[in-house]
């Protein structure tokens, strides 16, 4: 795979074009073991200065550029990577928040490790129906309830957490606090999952957190959460892309030796068939996803989302397909669990659910279109 960036200049500044290349080298030519070991992928990047990418000012770009080449190397620590953005976002976007630069220097080095709580049992995508509360009590907050499919549990050091602390329960009164992960009361628990990636349950029983884990102000968690997601949300379809992309080059290296009826399947018109709707789809996704991370780094305060859906959706879409096209070509190998395109389509599963399903999107998309149509 050619770096992305090679191919969409008009996207990119001069150091955007230079943190392509590298990335090219360290992830999709370079295989470090540390980017398939959950607890060392967060220092590995820190020392390797990826981490910085998170800090204020916060490059979309960027970020779908790291994304786009760790995916294709290893899903494992793109995930890790998105989450240790989401759980530090929120403190980047709060000036105020007490400690904050040494807060987030311990990010950025990789010595703290991020997680970000928001999605419960009964609340995800409709983020104003959750139950989690949060009660002032003296000098400290009180939380209760329970955050699943959490990531980075059990390798987080601290997790955003998103409680009500309204007693009506009024979405107004949504907010965000840092919860260390030693916080009494709180009760972490994995969630297996079919990769190998850090899930888990966070339990929260009078949890007890000083008032100086809140946020910004109260109230100010939606905001927060829903900004975080705009800003990250981009970079999902940058992390679908980089899947599909090594799954095309896995598929063309395999049809080029593979032999049957005499010769290779590359020689095929059905097998380039197949190979050129997967290429062509995967640089329809690139141009819709690096679009829209340019349109949020010249607007950061555009409110139309209608870019972020459409690249989130379609990339995702496109890779899911491209990877079972994958798998296709390969025949028997491609579900042997030590192939390659197998782990792909279990892992490109996930993206066209979190951080907004692709129903959710289109529902984004289709609001934006049928308002517009009425105006």
């Amino acid at each position: 795979m050619k770096p992305s960036t090679f191919d969409l200049p008009m996207f990119f500044t001069p150091e955007h074009l230079r943190l392509g290349e590298r990335c090219h080298a360290d992830f999709v030519e370079g295989d470090a073991p540390a980017l398939h070991v959950p607890k060392d992928v967060v220092p590995h990047l820190g020392k390797q200065g990826y981490l910085q990418h998170l800090a204020a000012p916060v490059s979309v770009r960027a970020l779908c550029i790291v994304r786009e080449s760790l995916a294709y190397r290893s899903p494992l620590a793109d995930s890790i990577f998105a989450v240790q953005g989401l759980g530090s976002f929120p403190i980047v976007s709060s000036p105020a928040f007490p400690d904050r630069e040494r807060f987030l220097a311990e990010v950025v080095s990789g010595e703290r490790v991020a997680a970000f709580a928001l999605t419960e049992p009964e609340a995800g995508s409709d983020v104003a129906s959750m139950r989690t509360t949060a009660r002032r009590e003296g000098d400290a907050w009180r939380l209760d309830g329970e955050k699943v499919f959490i990531s980075n549990v059990g390798i987080a050091r601290h997790y955003v957490v998103f409680a009500n602390a309204d007693p009506a329960g009024s979405k107004k009164g949504i907010s965000a606090f840092v919860v260390e992960a030693d916080a009494p009361g709180l009760e972490l628990s994995p969630v297996p999952m079919s990769v190998d990636h850090p899930l888990g349950r966070l339990r929260m029983q009078n949890c007890r957190v000083p008032a100086a884990a809140l946020v910004g102000e109260v109230g100010h968690g939606m905001r927060l959460a829903l900004g975080t997601l705009g800003v990250f949300r981009t970079s999902v379809g940058a992390a679908a892309n980089g899947m599909a992309a090594r799954a095309l080059d896995e598929a063309i290296a395999h049809v080029r030796r593979r032999q049957q009826f005499g010769q290779r399947l590359a020689d095929f018109q059905l097998t380039q068939a197949a190979l050129a709707e997967m290429a062509t789809e995967l640089d329809a996704a690139r141009l819709l996803v690096f679009r829209a991370a340019w349109l949020k780094d010249e607007n950061p305060d555009s409110r139309d989302p209608t870019a972020v859906a459409m690249a989130k959706m379609f990339a995702t879409e496109a890779a899911q397909r491209i990877i079972d096209r994958a798998v296709q070509l390969h025949g028997g190998l491609g579900v042997t669990l030590d192939s390659v395109v197998e782990r792909l389509y279990r892992e490109i599963r996930a993206l066209r659910i979190y951080e907004g399903t692709t129903e959710i999107q289109k529902l984004i998309i289709g609001s934006a279109l049928a308002g517009a149509a009425e105006k």
